[in-house]
Formats: structure tokens, sequence, C-alpha cells
């Protein structure tokens, strides 16, 4: 059933009607008598209502209808006019003791109420509890309101703020203790401290702290306590209990591309083997076209969140298109964050890859290949991301002078940025650039050609079927690699999206060469396990191959 109250402020003024129907309670089953001596009480409600947002003088006027019909109960109209609101005559914050000199204390308060404005009570209670917010998130905890006044004088319609906090000496950081029963050294837990002793404290630094060892892969509970009570002479130890998870998991999936169609996935998993932190694990991925195996054990660096180095042996067979392939790699990788944020990976791998194009003789390649990559990726969600990007460069290559057949330098290079507009309208665009040198590319191996076509290339084309020919109509793959897309997303109701696109690009062995154009539209669902994009598009150029085609994929924007 509906109120039997309704408000109705008159004047452009939608915060206050929608703050003085929030203040009216739901009224319902009373006469109209029952409605008269309600009056007194939402007058009293619509006030406080618009007093909280500056207007302390209304006038409230009410009536009373009754319908004819006995079923229809009354209803009461209260009808505002809120009149002049007060204004905040002067504003006058200061923060006294050490954070005064505190840019981050200082840079956090919020600008309003400012002179000039009308008072609004949420404002003022907002700057008010940011102050102690701020003081407790920068380790303050002594820190005091030694005046802290709102004075308002209807009459003139004027207020006064006066906010004086002393923030007392900022607390700092002690010694971190992990109490024992975890199993892993304590060395290796200390490189998870990314603060030295004594360092001013910071809440955004313990949760750092809580944030690493949850996301390490060891634990199944982290707790790290950092207790201002716990202090003395203001300095807090910090106490961490670790439960740890179980040392292995198995993992199993099923997905779909047009690309290689149904396939399945695996995994087994070592969380930890030793004290020390050491892991392991096994993959495999089965589909029509491709099927592959690995294996690796990885040991962490310092600072374990972010470098580590990883062991690693792999099996794949592919027969996609024109070539056949079989490719046994065994290699080691070494990552590390640079302070600048990117992630470097300098590798070496030993390579053995047994191959045929088309209807031709078996090939066998053996390379070594030392190489150095650099990756940034930056987003505002892991899950699903409005803005953000992603970068990666790598360079390999091999010499015949070291367990070598061929002599090869080896360059890729992935860019993807994405945009979001007016919370709706998406702009998403990508750039792949490849290029093998060598003086004799007969003797490059499949996996180290360039071949474009399909979800993640160009659309409208089969997968991997852009590539240069031989004499026989044959696709090798191509020397270079240039491939772009732009694509527009509109996202007409919560976790659905339209998309248009058009992407541009091919594998060559001549820069000069054509490029083949795709462009289509599609639809994008958010699902629970990541984003799910289906696709129709027209390949452009017959002549590449191009016709209707449909893609399905999933997985993240960057």
């Amino acid at each position: 059933m509906a109120s039997q109250v309704s408000v109705e402020v008159e004047g452009d003024y939608p915060a206050l009607q929608e703050n003085a129907e929030a203040f009216i309670q739901g009224v319902e089953g009373r006469s109209a008598d029952g409605l008269r001596r309600y009056v007194s009480t939402a007058r009293e409600q619509i006030r406080n209502a618009l007093k909280a947002l500056g207007y302390y003088q209304p006038e409230i006027d009410w009536e009373i209808s009754q319908p004819d019909e006995d079923e229809t109960p009354a209803q009461l109209l209260m009808r505002v006019k809120p009149g002049e609101p007060v204004l905040v005559r002067s504003r006058t914050v200061t923060i006294k003791g050490p954070a005064a000199e505190d840019s981050e204390f200082n840079l956090n308060l919020p600008p309003r109420p400012a002179e000039g404005d009308v008072l609004n009570h949420g404002q003022y209670n907002a700057l008010r509890e940011t102050i102690r917010n701020t003081a407790s998130r920068l380790g303050y905890f002594d820190g005091q309101f030694e005046t802290r006044r709102l004075e308002v004088n209807p009459e003139a319609r004027t207020a006064d703020i006066t906010l004086i906090f002393a923030s007392g000496q900022r607390f700092r950081l002690g010694d971190v203790q992990f109490r024992d029963g975890h199993g892993f050294d304590n060395s290796l837990l200390e490189q998870f401290v990314t603060f030295e002793k004594g360092t001013e404290y910071h809440s955004d630094k313990v949760a750092k702290l809580s944030n690493d060892l949850s996301n390490s892969g060891y634990f199944a509970n982290v707790d790290v306590d950092a207790d201002p009570a716990t202090a003395n002479d203001g300095v807090i130890p910090v106490d961490v209990t670790l439960r740890t998870r179980d040392p292995r998991s198995v993992a199993a999936g099923v997905g779909f591309s047009t690309d290689v169609g149904p396939r399945l996935k695996g995994n087994w998993r070592e969380h930890w083997i030793n004290s020390m932190g050491h892991r392991r694990g096994a993959e495999t991925e089965l589909s029509q076209p491709r099927q592959n195996i690995s294996a690796w054990y990885e040991l962490p660096l310092d600072p374990p969140m972010t470098d580590s180095i990883r062991l690693s042996a792999g099996y794949q067979r592919e027969d996609i298109e024109d070539v056949e392939s079989e490719l046994y790699t065994l290699g080691q990788q070494w990552k590390h964050q640079l302070d600048s944020g990117w992630m470097q990976t300098a590798s070496i791998r030993l390579e053995e890859e047994r191959f045929r194009f088309g209807d031709g003789s078996e090939d066998r390649s053996r390379l070594l290949l030392p190489g150095i990559g650099y990756s940034r990726l930056e987003a505002n969600s892991a899950f699903d991301p409005s803005r953000g990007y992603r970068i990666s460069a790598e360079v390999t290559g091999a010499h015949r002078a070291v367990v070598s057949d061929a002599d090869i330098l080896h360059v890729f290079l992935l860019a993807k940025g994405l945009y979001t507009l007016a919370d709706d309208h998406r702009l998403l665009s990508r750039v792949r650039l490849g290029g093998v040198a060598t003086n004799r590319f007969e003797d490059v191996p499949p996996s180290l050609r360039f071949f474009a076509g399909g979800d993640q290339t160009v659309r409208g084309y089969g997968y991997e079927t852009l590539s240069p020919e031989d004499s026989e109509g044959v696709g090798v793959g191509g020397r270079y690699l240039m491939v772009g897309s732009v694509e527009y997303q509109y996202e007409f109701v919560d976790n659905w999206r339209a998309a248009v696109f058009v992407d541009k690009g091919n594998a060559v062995d001549n820069l000069s060469d054509s490029l083949a154009t795709g462009a289509g539209v599609g639809i994008r669902w958010i699902s629970p396990v990541g984003p799910i994009r289906f696709d129709i598009a027209k390949g452009l150029d017959p002549e590449f191959g191009g016709e209707w085609r449909v893609h399905f994929s999933m997985g993240p924007e960057l």
C-alpha cells in the first residue's frame, strides 16, 4: 500500500525533495483525523530534512483530501517553501603538531563545505570524519580535536565552521614477528616485508604486507595485527599469524573458441614443497589442432611477490592449416620487477622442432634461444577493467656457433589500450608487430614464423590462414607480422555490450605487402567467469580468403 503522506517542495530543489521524502515515515491505515494528528510530526521531520541541507526556515502548509470512495484512504499533502538557505560565512580548519607539515594529511582534506557554500551538514560531518580517519590511517593515534564547532545563525542565515585538530606525534612501525606454526623459514617471510623497522606508520604499508602474503599462494589465512594499543614509546609491533594452505591442488576446465574449437585444460600444482617456498606444477591443453603438456619448478627470489626463477620443460603438437609440427622445449626464466614497475623477463630455452609444410618432407630444427622481455599491465580492475593498457616486448635470438641450426633474431611487440567514456562507451585498440631477421629463412621453424587471421588478430579470416605461400599454395609463415584493431563497445544493459570493430593486418615477407581488412559487429557478456565475446565478421579482401565468419572467444580485454 502507498503511503498516505506526500511532500511537494516548490521550486527546482531535487535534493530537498528527496531528503524530505526520506525523512517522512511510511504512513498507512490512518483516518483523516489520524492524519491531522500526524501533521506536527510530519512538519518536524520535514524541517529536519531541510535543515540537514542548510534550509532552516521553510514554510510548510498542509491539506487533507478525502476521496468519495470509502475504500480509498485519506491523503495528507505537505507543501513546502524552502526559503533562503544558510550560507557558510567562515571555515577555519587548523591542523596542529607534526601533521601540519605532512602534505599527505592536508591533501586529503575535502574542500567542501567552503566559504559561500550552502551549509550541508553531511559535508561538515564528512570533513570532521576525514580528519579523524586520515589521522588514524597515517598513524597520528593520539590526535584530538581541541575545537569542533559549527555555529549556525538561522536569522542571519550564516554558519561558522571551526575545527582545530592537534595531531600529536606520528607512531612508527616496529619489528615484524611471524608466529610459529606456518612451516616456512623466517628468511623467506621477511622478504615480504617492504618497510624498515622505525618507518612512519601508514595503514597502506600494513595492508600491503597482508595482501602480499595472501597473494603468495602459500596461505589459507593471513592476520596482520598492528594495534596502536600495544605501542611502546610510539613504536607499534607488527604481529603476523599465518595458516598454511593445502599444499596441492588440481583443476580442470573446458573452453571453446572458433580458432581451435573445443579444448580441455588441466593443471596440477604443488603450492609449496619446502620451507623455502619452492613450488612446482604441470599443465596440459588438448584441442583438435593443438595438444601440449608442460611441467615447471619455481624458486622465489627477493622480493618473492614479483621475482622468481622458473625451470620448465614441455611438448607441443600442432596441426593447423598447412603446418604440422612437434616442439620440445627445455628452458629457464628469470622474472624481476624493476623500480619503474616494468616486469623484466630474462630467459634461455633449448627448442627442438620437427615440422612439415603441406605434403613436403619433414624438417628438423634445434635452437638455443636466449631472450629478454619487458611487460607492463596497468588496469583499474583485473576482472573487467574500464581503462588501462598492456605493453609487452620480447627479443630472442640464436646463432649457429652455439648449439643452433640457424642464425635468428626474433622480435615481437604487443600493445593494448582501453578507455571508457561516460561509463557506457568503451574504446579498445590493439597492435601486434613482429619480425624475424635471418640469413636463411628456410631454416626458421614454424614456431618462430608469423601467421595471422582468427579471433586474436584479423577477424573475418580463418585461424592462421594469412601468411605467404610457397609455389604449391601452402601457407608457410612470414618474416613480419603487422596487425592493428580498433573496437567500440556500448553497454546497453548491465554486463552486456554491443561492439563494432575493424581489424587490419597480415603476416608478410615484405613490409610493403598488402594487408587484409576485416570488420564486423559483436556482443560482449561479462560472465561470472570472465568476458565472453561473440563476433560476426566479414573479411573484406577475397584474395586473402575473406568471408563471413563467426568468432567466439573468452578471456580478459587486456
